[in-house]
């Protein structure tokens, strides 16, 4: 027997959940556009170079890539169809891929599309992604992002502005305990330069240290160490970010101490970045946090991320990207962006209870509309048009059926109002109306039905 299961990581959603789902995009579209962000939309297939080499080494080997089809196979593969070549390497058998991201392929449009966007171009973009990972809770191969960006300006209002932005659409969604945590690479690259890692080492060693809230620092000193990280840069690495954690868990002013902790390994510019981002986004709740890596490689200064209590990982992330356009041989443009988890967001709410009564408990009609018989087919069908007509939702009963069996089914959707057409009703202009909650039902006029739904 064929399996009815989704494939691994990949999910179905029902009606309940697609409502939930529009409900929390809509927030984030209203707060976005609020910011002057326009709407963009790219191709769920990319060219497999435009991806490749832009995410690192772990996220290289997350990519979906796509066999290439028919003819072109056959003669990339060198043999026929049914025939095997073990040999042959997947990137040799491969052209395109799924986009793991939404930032790659913005950066991909801003490099082809320069000279018709304007000078500073906002954008916001929500649409799924597909990575090969392993499914965990809030974790899947499938799933939105819900990107914002601003591309053309270094300054550190950008990051003010994003970061304010994300905020506001947690507190709308009812989000009272989230964390933003920044850092900026230019932080742990002085951090490992202090800690003695060798230049070339800098990326894998920062692939390690963006596990830190998953495995701990006993687990990242083993994986510094199993990529050929010294024990001597490992312990002095490990002993920096314990104290950080420290200082995290305190209370006060947390940020003057993390700073000041970094006075004689951070450089004053830096800093002051970092200072700046702070005194902008003033009302958002933002510590500094010196471990706070985001293992994707092509981030080039500051380093964002948001936390809730009861989630393991985070809700979303982003950072400076100054150097991803110029990597598609055009001129380099600063950038910076933020993508907030829709899936990781709607785990927490639905666990925590938190979406709105008119979501939570919605329907998929006002009313529903009866079929007496089979002469009064045509007047319930006008009738439910009339009230359509009129703003209110409607399901029609497709056939004939006993009233009763009519009145079961209404009440299995929880459709609030069942509307009887009967002969009697239909001889006098009138309606039933019958409120499935109370048990109540009024004879009332038919174009009267329509303000009393209301």
């Amino acid at each position: 027997m064929v399996s009815t299961n989704p494939a691994r990581g990949m999910r179905d959603f029902l009606p309940a959940d697609i409502r939930k789902r529009e409900y929390v995009i809509g927030v984030i579209k209203e707060v976005y556009e609020s910011y002057g962000f326009e709407p963009l939309e790219t191709p769920a297939v990319e060219n497999l170079e435009t991806l490749m080499g832009k995410y690192g080494e772990e996220g290289n080997q997350l990519i979906f890539k796509i066999l290439k089809r028919g003819e072109k196979l056959v003669q990339s593969a060198g043999f026929s169809l049914s025939e095997r070549d073990e040999s042959r390497t997947l990137n040799e058998l491969t052209d395109l891929a799924l986009r793991y991201d939404l930032t790659v392929p913005l950066a991909r449009v801003v490099a082809d599309n320069r000279n018709e966007l304007p000078k500073f171009f906002k954008r916001y973009q929500i649409q799924p992604v597909w990575r090969a990972d392993r499914p965990a809770r809030g974790r899947f191969r499938e799933f939105y992002q819900c990107d914002v960006d601003a591309i053309g300006s270094d300054s550190m209002i950008v990051e003010a502005e994003i970061l304010t932005a994300v905020s506001r659409i947690l507190n709308r969604l009812g989000f009272n305990d989230f964390t933003i945590r920044i850092n900026d690479r230019q932080v742990l690259t002085d951090i490992l330069d202090t800690a003695g890692v060798a230049d070339e080492m800098h990326s894998i060693a920062l692939v390690a240290i963006d596990k830190m809230d998953k495995i701990g620092p006993a687990g990242v000193a083993k994986e510094l160490a199993d990529r050929g990280i010294s024990e001597k840069s490992s312990t002095m690495l490990t002993e920096i970010f314990a104290k950080t954690g420290e200082i995290l868990d305190q209370e006060g002013d947390i940020n003057r101490t993390i700073v000041s902790n970094l006075i004689n390994i951070v450089s004053n510019e830096t800093l002051s970045k970092l200072g700046q981002i702070l005194k902008f986004a003033s009302k958002a709740p933002i510590v500094i946090d010196p471990s706070l890596a985001r293992g994707l490689s092509y981030y080039t200064g500051a380093i964002m991320e948001i936390n809730v209590p009861d989630l393991a990982g985070s809700l979303g992330g982003g950072g400076r990207y100054d150097g991803l356009i110029g990597m598609f041989g055009k001129e380099q443009i600063p950038a910076c962006g933020f993508s907030l988890g829709l899936e990781r967001m709607l785990v927490v709410m639905e666990e925590r209870g938190m979406f709105p009564p008119e979501i939570a408990e919605s329907t998929p009609a006002d009313v529903l509309v009866t079929i007496w018989s089979e002469e009064t087919i045509s007047e319930s069908l006008k009738f439910a048009n009339e009230l359509r007509d009129a703003g209110i939702r409607v399901t029609l009963y497709p056939e004939l059926d006993k009233l009763g069996k009519q009145i079961k089914y209404a009440d299995s959707i929880k459709v609030p109002f069942v509307c009887v057409l009967g002969e009697s009703e239909l001889a006098d202009g009138n309606v039933t109306l019958k409120n499935m909650a109370t048990g109540e039902q009024k004879t009332i006029a038919r174009n009267l039905v329509a303000a009393k739904l209301k």
